[in-house]
């Protein structure tokens, strides 16, 4: 069996074709963000229907993410996430093309789909080809590459949206992203140690209900949904606040607020660490506080006192994510890659319904509605992770290679 290694031509084209690869999965996920102002304007929809635009997207990757992994086991690794990807990419194009609101919310429903084809094997595939000395590095710059492209992919869609359209800017994305998609095809080495099986759907199911049994496992799922609800919720309103009087920023400028999303690849691994050395339910409840200290911040009136509020949520966020994912690693004593794969489900549907909800309080309460819905889920994260100190670990000391791995998760 020959593994993939740092220094190596091999590492360094696998290295090249993950970082495309996640960049273009999160550019395309969340380019729409930015522009729901837009599509209020265009399509006469309200914020909340707008919002759909990322919502239904979400859910469909959430779902899809559960069936991947094992189509994988039959058809091979490489082959499904090369057909996501470059599926994903058509459908971006078919998305610029959009002369509906309807129509656009059909392709990015199916885009979701396609997108859920990447980081439900990503990570099987590295966790399979790398040396596992060499896995951390990879993880990183693979992860690295789903934050400079959820930040870039905001970026890119504001400003050309604020020069031209929307049009303009999700066809100028579109080919970004044909284009990762191919550097990613060309450049990933074949699975050497793959080796097909039959679909096991009924241990498929067994596995994902012995999880859903655990309570542990359960306030965990439950965490993941809060955080990113709260999270999309926030940045899905907040730039009609701030394109809106008396602030009346151009859509290049509220494009740039999401240059923040870069503290998440500091504090996911700082305050990962900080879990290991002071516990990790006392670092998840400091996240969640610190996430709700962020959104408060953003009912200031004052603009500078509003946009300080961004970077701490979003260093909260990341924080939480970070403990919350790797302590279902830890917890996980049978079918880690299920028990993964349930946690991103609820993780992604948080952003789908949080994102969604937080536009019905918004439309009926203004933007204190919306820090009002992320408190109330603060506060059940709370709850949750205050559980979780009363529940008995699933296991105790697993291998520190695992521990490592839950971490980069």
């Amino acid at each position: 069996m020959g593994y993939i290694q740092q220094g190596t031509a091999a590492f360094r084209k696998s290295n090249l074709a993950f970082f495309a690869a996640g960049f273009n999965t999160f550019a395309i996920l969340y380019s729409t963000q930015p522009l729901l102002p837009e599509f209020s304007k265009e399509f006469h929809v309200s914020p909340t229907m707008a919002s759909l635009s990322l919502s239904v997207t979400t859910i469909a990757l959430a779902v899809s993410m559960l069936f991947f992994g094992t189509i994988s086991e039959v058809w091979g690794r490489k082959p499904v996430m090369i057909g996501s990807m470059l599926v994903a990419s058509i459908l971006s194009i078919l998305t610029a093309c959009s002369t509906s609101f309807e129509s656009l919310l059909v392709f990015r429903v199916i885009q979701g789909i396609a997108l859920g084809g990447l980081p439900s094997i990503a990570m099987a595939y590295l966790g399979e080809e790398m040396e596992p000395a060499s896995l951390g590095v990879a993880m990183g710059l693979y992860i690295s590459g789903n934050s400079v492209g959820a930040v870039s992919g905001r970026i890119i869609s504001g400003m050309l949206t604020d020069f031209f359209n929307w049009h303009v800017a999700m066809g100028s994305i579109s080919l970004i992203s044909l284009f990762a998609s191919l550097i990613f095809w060309l450049n990933l080495p074949k699975s050497q140690n793959f080796h097909p099986r039959s679909p096991e759907v009924g241990k498929l199911v067994s596995s994902m209900i012995s999880h859903l049994k655990d309570p542990g496992m359960l306030c965990l799922f439950g965490i993941g949904f809060l955080i990113l609800g709260s999270n999309v919720a926030l940045y899905n309103y907040i730039g009609y606040v701030l394109t809106a009087p008396p602030y009346s920023l151009s859509q290049t400028l509220v494009g740039w607020i999401f240059i923040v999303f870069l503290v998440g690849t500091f504090s996911s691994v700082w305050m990962a660490k900080k879990a290991e050395k002071h516990g990790r339910q006392r670092m998840l409840t400091i996240s969640l506080i610190i996430t709700l200290v962020g959104a408060c911040l953003t009912l200031d009136d004052h603009l500078w006192i509003k946009i300080l509020g961004l970077p701490i949520l979003t260093f909260g966020f990341f924080g939480s994510h970070s403990i919350a994912s790797s302590w279902v690693g830890r917890r996980a004593l049978h079918d880690k890659a299920q028990a993964s794969s349930l946690y991103l489900f609820f993780y992604y549907a948080g952003s789908s319904i949080g994102g969604t909800a937080g536009g019905v309080f918004w439309s009926s309460f203004g933007w204190g509605g919306v820090v009002g819905m992320i408190a109330g889920f603060m506060l059940i994260g709370f709850v949750l992770a205050s559980r979780l100190a009363k529940i008995p670990p699933a296991a105790a000391n697993q291998p520190k290679a695992v521990a490592d791995l839950s971490i980069a998760k």
